[in-house]
């Protein structure tokens, strides 16, 4: 443990104007507060503080940060509080601390839950102030040191997992290398010791079989570059085991067959002899295609800035080398600490550019997502994956997970392009929106004011920051549309009982149902939780209410005309996948179908033909049925499925005869399946995209005029 004295010295050996006093007395406070306190490993707890502030100093931090550290389980752990820290240290401390504390105190479902409601509120925390989560990683990074003292297995299990997926990518976000790799390692004792202990037996094969191979291929490279007249610096660091495992994972590849074991880094004085010491060695050394990087160019989203190769180098060794200018160096080791400038007055202007750009993306998730679960889960896609490199038309940089689609390229632009996005240009050609982008795709975003997120998305983008967006607009339409058929639903009730319909006589039904509001009430009915007949026994009590079997008998004999103009029928409109009302797939319904509604619960209404085999699963429920009608106003451009099963000679040109013929009809094959198949005929069922039934029945129409076909017949179920 550092003693007083020794840690005001480190401060002060970085910043001469540091305050002395104060450093002092707050190592005094945190040793009176803490008092008798003991860690699990036995060692008085002001240690852990203490060690937490001895950590922030190797990076160099300003005094406040260091105080924090210092001070950050005091109000939590201890009598002391936050007015009186504030009082003797000054509110910019006091509200750090507070920004660090622990928390969550709620009690809340479950361990996870916790996680995701503490993770939130600390990037809440440090979107103000990112020295919240510097004291935050250095205070992980001590108690992972000290994890093995834990004598619950599945406590350490956890402490190491939340420490995996999301401490060690946000020290990785912010650059702060050494914190990550360190994490990382101290996880992975604990995730798959097994693994590590076989890592670390072949590292040490390989350092007594290759001896001083590391300072031969340093004295080389050095050698390379003087006679090129280049002053360098040249180094060889050894990865950590966890980091030599992931890269045999994700490459699914041996131990022996990894090039960058031992990572080889030279330094130099500027950007341009970065590049000239790079063409010195491709000229020397042969490169292996393929591993060639060049993050000056294009940073990653922490700011690593560097060239990596690799070569067949000094020795005839396969290595990675790594060129980057002493500031890069800086940047890449301590990240956002190496720019930290809280030992002067600095602006706002400053302060915001110290705000990352992803941290406000995580910010927005945190916005968009409906509980901490599915926040945690978005942001664990925004920190964990890899990176593609793309460009706008007018050449601006976007970094996007590996895996990315136009749809996450236009998120990430902005959340109103991907909203509005409808088809995308990749490198100037038209390119469907679940295209995977590669590095350097210059991607062009089109859109409509008209256009809305499609459920059908989510499937395949990667980032949390589209994801969350996509969700959050399925939720909110997803209730705009079962509040709207609710209230359709409970109007349609009253009607069928002769009973004017009014809002306040719901309230009785509020008050059964345990809901906040009337719009709560109509949610209920629209999603298939109620049913409307069971509204009616609440707010007209001992009534015998009309809905019956024969009522069912009826709606299937009445005629089209005299349903379409029901006033009654509860209208159907905007059929959108996942929302309020669903078109069933078994009858595949058009307009100008007879159609009957059947309500399920947490499903909404699934729209039937009047003559679709399913219904009669539910003739003993009748309450489930709801008469509906088309929507025709204002629909006419929606297109839907309609299904025909088609039998055609087998000849050439058939299947070109039939598609033209669709075609030449305005309809879009959306899928065809050859179902059976002999030496003279092919059965095959085909979906054509059509606006209503009469547009089928015209294409069906044309397809029996052609010769190569045998018989068309719509598939009803």
């Amino acid at each position: 443990m550092l003693r007083q004295v020794e840690l005001v010295e480190r401060v002060l050996s970085y910043d001469p104007q540091a305050d002395e006093d104060l450093l002092n007395r707050a190592y005094v406070f945190t040793v009176k507060t803490h008092g008798s306190q003991i860690r699990a490993s036995g060692d008085p707890y002001f240690s852990h503080p203490i060690e937490v502030a001895g950590i922030l100093t190797e990076l160099k931090l300003d005094t406040a940060t260091i105080i924090t550290a210092l001070l950050h389980d005091t109000i939590e752990d201890t009598v002391a509080t936050h007015d009186e820290i504030q009082q003797i240290f000054g509110s910019e401390i006091a509200t750090l601390v507070d920004g660090v504390t622990k928390l969550s105190q709620l009690e809340l479902q479950s361990d996870r839950t916790k996680q995701a409601e503490n993770f939130s509120k600390l990037l809440v925390a440090m979107s103000n102030d990112i020295r919240v989560l510097l004291v935050k990683l250095a205070d992980r990074l001590h108690n992972m040191r000290t994890l093995h003292f834990i004598k619950k297995p599945e406590k350490r299990l956890r402490i190491a997992t939340e420490t995996m997926e999301i401490y060690a990518p946000l020290a990785e976000r912010i650059g702060i290398q050494n914190f990550r790799d360190e994490l990382e390692d101290l996880a992975f004792v604990e995730l798959n010791n097994e693994a590590r202990r076989s890592i670390l037996r072949r590292l040490e094969y390989l350092r007594t079989e290759g001896e001083d191979l590391v300072e031969k291929i340093v004295s080389s490279l050095k050698d390379d570059l003087s006679e090129a007249g280049f002053q360098a610096e040249v180094s060889g660091r050894e990865k950590r085991p966890y980091s030599i495992w992931r890269k045999m994972e994700k490459n699914n590849v041996a131990f022996e067959q990894l090039s960058d074991i031992i990572a080889f880094r030279i330094i130099v004085s500027t950007v341009e002899q970065c590049y000239h010491v790079l063409g010195n060695l491709h000229a020397k050394y042969a490169m292996v295609p393929g591993r060639f990087k060049d993050y000056i160019s294009t940073p990653k989203r922490n700011n690593y800035r560097s060239l990596h190769t690799t070569i067949i180098g000094p020795e005839r060794q396969r290595i990675e080398v790594q060129i980057r200018t002493r500031e890069m160096h800086e940047t890449n080791e301590y990240g956002v600490a190496a720019h930290w400038q809280y030992k002067q007055e600095i602006g706002d202007a400053v302060i915001e550019g110290q705000q990352y750009r992803w941290l406000r993306e995580l910010l927005e998730i945190l916005e968009e997502a409906s509980d901490p679960d599915e926040f945690l889960e978005h942001t664990k896609l925004n920190m964990y994956q890899d990176q593609v490199f793309c460009f706008s038309p007018k050449g601006d940089l976007i970094s996007l997970p590996a895996g990315s689609s136009p749809v996450d390229f236009a998120y990430a632009v902005h959340t109103q392009v991907g909203d509005t996005c409808v088809g995308s240009k990749v490198n100037g050609r038209m390119a469907p929106l679940r295209t995977v982008l590669h590095n350097g795709d210059q991607v062009e975003i089109l859109r409509s004011k008209n256009q809305t997120p499609s459920p059908t998305w989510e499937s395949f983008v990667v980032s949390g920051k589209a994801r969350s967006a996509i969700r959050r607009f399925i939720r909110h339409q997803q209730r705009d549309q079962y509040v709207e058929l609710g209230q359709s639903i409970a109007e349609k009730a009253f009607r069928t009982e002769g009973k004017p319909f009014t809002e306040k006589a719901l309230a009785p039904v509020q008050k059964v149902w345990g809901l906040d509001s009337i719009e709560d009430v109509y949610y209920s009915l629209g999603d298939g939780t109620h049913t409307g007949r069971q509204l009616l026994e609440i707010v007209f009590p001992g009534e015998k209410k009309n809905l019956d079997d024969k009522d069912i008998l009826a709606l299937k004999k009445s005629k089209p005309a005299k349903r379409s103009k029901d006033r009654h029928a509860v209208p159907i409109k905007g059929l959108i996948p996942g929302m309020a009302m669903h078109l069933a797939g078994c009858c595949h319904p058009l307009p100008g179908d007879r159609i009957v509604g059947i309500v399920t619960t947490g499903k909404g209404v699934t729209i039937h033909t009047i003559h679709c085999d399913t219904l009669e699963q539910f003739a003993e429920v009748p309450e489930r049925w709801l008469d509906v009608s088309w929507q025709t106003e204002g629909h006419e451009s929606e297109q839907l499925i309609g299904r025909m099963n088609v039998v055609m000679a087998n000849e050439p040109g058939a299947l070109s005869s039939i598609t033209s013929t669709i075609a030449a009809n305005n309809g879009n094959i959306n899928n065809l399946v050859i179902s059976n198949r002999s030496e003279d005929f092919f059965e095959m069922r085909i979906d054509v995209q059509v606006r209503d039934v009469k547009h089928l029945t015209n294409i069906m129409a044309a397809l029996r005029a052609d010769p190569v076909i045998s018989s068309v017949e719509r598939a009803t179920n």
